[in-house]
Formats: structure tokens, C-alpha cells, sequence
């Protein structure tokens, strides 16, 4: 269990991971050696994964982001996790892939796509790799620059911190 400051030190690097221990020490009115203990504390104990960058998708050349649902035949669970994460590994553009349930389906893929063609493409080589295990798959598709209500971003995370 975090401190509440502990907490809020979290918050301030997801609002923005590149604030310094100096200007989070500053915003917390507590010590810059305080803040550095606790971001170390974070890291080492697993809170920090990693440091990272949301880029703009659309500048990068994508036009599409992909939120593909399967339902997988269950004998898939008996091959090597291991063989299904270097498979995963080889396709940089699927950002997110995992098992879950819900809606009839036990897995997710969210994938970034230059444009629909692409994502076609890279749907017809999972479905041929994968086909004798795949008993249905269905995808909601969205444009990266269209029709955006809530921008992604994980400092919305801090505001869930701070009323925990």
C-alpha cells in the first residue's frame, strides 16, 4: 500500500514522467531527497515500469487504431506462452495484446495501423498464423484524428490515485 505521499509523488510523474525530483519536490513543498527516495521506492517495488512517450499517432502516420476481439479455442492454451509472446513481439504496431472475457471473446489485440489497408493485411496474417485456433474475431476500428472525446493519456490514472 502506498503513503499519500508516496501517492502523489505517482500522480505528479503521470501527469508528466519528464517533471524532476526538484519541481515535484517544489509542486509537494517536501525535500528533493525525499522525492528521489520515493521514485526509487516506486521503481524498485514495480509501481514505475518504465518511463515512455505518447507520441502523436497521426504525425507518426497512423491512421487507425484497431481493438480486435477474439474468441480463441481453448487447446491454445496448451501451446508455449512463450511462442505466443515472441509471436506478439514481432508485430510492433499491436500495442496492447491480451486474454480476458467478456462479450463472448477471450482475448484483445489493440493495434495502430497507417491506414485500413494495413490493418487488412496485418488481420489476414493473424487469421493465417492463427486461423485452427481463432473460433470468432471481431474488430472495432477508429481513426486517430476523428471523432476523439477523451485524448489517451495515462495521467488521468493520477485523478483515481488521489480519491483512493
Amino acid at each position: 500500500m502506498l503513503s499519500d505521499l508516496e501517492k502523489r509523488v505517482l500522480c505528479e510523474l503521470l501527469k508528466n514522467a519528464k517533471n524532476s525530483d526538484r519541481n515535484i519536490a517544489r509542486t509537494l513543498q517536501v525535500s528533493q531527497a525525499t522525492i528521489t527516495r520515493i521514485r526509487n521506492k516506486l521503481e524498485n517495488e514495480g509501481y514505475i515500469k518504465k518511463y515512455t512517450v505518447i507520441p502523436s499517432f497521426e504525425k507518426l502516420g497512423c491512421e487507425i487504431v484497431a481493438f480486435t476481439f477474439v474468441k480463441m479455442n481453448p487447446k491454445l492454451y496448451s501451446k508455449d506462452v512463450e511462442e505466443i509472446r515472441n509471436y506478439a513481439r514481432q508485430w510492433p504496431n499491436a500495442i496492447y495484446a491480451s486474454r480476458g472475457e467478456g462479450m463472448g471473446k477471450t482475448g484483445i489485440i489493440i493495434s495502430l495501423h497507417k491506414n485500413y489497408t494495413d490493418y487488412l493485411q496485418k488481420l489476414n496474417i493473424f487469421r493465417r498464423d492463427w486461423g485452427q485456433y481463432i473460433e470468432d474475431i471481431q474488430s472495432f476500428i477508429t481513426t486517430v484524428s476523428e471523432g476523439i472525446i477523451k485524448e489517451f493519456s495515462l495521467e488521468y490514472i493520477a485523478e483515481c490515485l488521489k480519491q483512493q
